[in-house]
């Protein structure tokens, strides 16, 4: 699914819910790539002030709860008794809200009754709260001591977040390593053992650059 319909999805979530102070992803797209910087969908939940945390790859068991959540709403929702996407998504908002207002657990009434705060975490969201208060002072402190490596091509070029980062055609082929120097703002880019190549401005690492922010 594309990156700005899971966003547009979770814009919904929070306002319905409220914003959560923690999610937990698995690497596949366009939530996680598996050690690499993290994705745009990524640095746009740090910058709402939520801790994100990513399982190792192939570990779908660090995800458990989720994991076994998927495989009831699959057996609650009879997926191939529907006749449209529509008549799905019908049947798994039925029964996701059966299995949280309905269904008895942990000897209460249904698990809203069990866990209140279910209903709403406390911390509001709206676009406009989000373009007041989306940062990217935590997007920059998370990205802040990781170290990528990257290809550099035929044109000398590396590439970054759908856009290219010049290094040099001296260093075509080259296996290099790029992290954040958060002081003045830099790419650094250096070879494997250490010898910086050369630095490059923050380009396509913004909000706007990024598609973080609301439009409406």
């Amino acid at each position: 699914m594309p990156a700005g319909l899971v966003q547009a999805e979770l814009r919904e979530c929070f306002a319905r819910w409220g914003r959560p102070l923690t999610l937990q992803f698995d690497n596949g797209g366009p939530w996680g790539s598996c050690g690499d910087l993290p994705t745009p969908l990524g640095l746009w939940l740090i910058g709402l002030g939520l801790v994100v945390n990513w399982i190792p790859p192939a570990t779908p068991q660090e995800n458990g709860v989720v994991e076994r959540g998927q495989g009831v709403a699959w057996n609650w929702a009879e997926p191939d008794r529907c006749g449209s996407v529509a008549e799905l998504q019908r049947r798994m908002e039925e029964e996701d809200r059966m299995q949280r207002e309905c269904y008895p657990h942990a000897g209460r009434a249904s698990r809203m009754a069990a866990y209140p705060g279910l209903i709403h975490s406390g911390r509001c969201y709206a676009a406009a709260w989000e373009r007041a208060h989306w940062s990217m002072d935590p997007v920059i402190a998370h990205v802040t001591g990781m170290e990528i490596a990257r290809q550099v091509d035929g044109s000398g070029k590396i590439g970054f977040y759908g856009g290219k980062i010049y290094v040099g055609t001296v260093n075509r082929g080259k296996t290099v390593v790029v992290h954040l120097d958060a002081g003045p703002g830099e790419w650094v880019i250096s070879e494997r053992h250490g010898v910086e190549l050369c630095r490059r401005p923050l380009t396509q690492f913004d909000a706007t650059s990024l598609g973080l922010l609301p439009t409406e």
